[in-house]
């Protein structure tokens, strides 16, 4: 693993903090919770593996033109025979928005992530390419009935 210091609070707080940092802007904040050696794994994507990559592509994302929130649904977290609240996997429901310009995409998403000495070390997105698609469709109706 890594050789930096274990961060101390909860599992849940780490994802919530994560998810914050990205819709603030905030990729350096928000790679600070994750390992180095993250995976970073979408339905049907390629795998994104480091620090560095996955910071890259946050990064690319992280412009005037784009924009990232997520509405959490539901979040919880769970570890073998440790309290929910201390739990190293936690499974978020979300709704997740990504902008382009004035088109704004609203899709589903479940994610995983495994959390080892207070960082990320897995971010395991599942979605639906249908409900992506359709979010599409209404975001670019939207933008052109403005």
């Amino acid at each position: 693993m890594s050789e930096l210091p274990e961060l101390q609070q909860d599992a849940i707080t780490t994802v919530r903090e994560f998810f914050a940092a990205l819709e603030m802007g905030a990729v350096d904040e928000a790679l600070d919770l994750v390992d180095p050696d993250i995976v970073w794994k979408n339905t049907s994507l390629p795998d994104v593996r480091g620090a560095g990559r996955v910071g890259g592509l946050l990064r690319g994302l992280n412009r005037p033109s784009f924009g990232f929130r997520a509405d959490m649904n539901h979040i919880a977290a769970e570890s073998n025979g440790s309290p929910a609240a201390e739990g190293s996997t936690v499974l978020t429901e979300r709704i997740d928005y990504l902008r382009a310009g004035p088109v704004e995409i609203a899709f589903w998403v479940c994610g995983t992530f495994e959390i080892v000495d207070g960082r990320i070390t897995l971010w395991h997105d599942h979605f639906s390419w249908e409900n992506f698609l359709r979010g599409t469709a209404v975001g670019l109706w939207r933008a052109m009935r403005r």
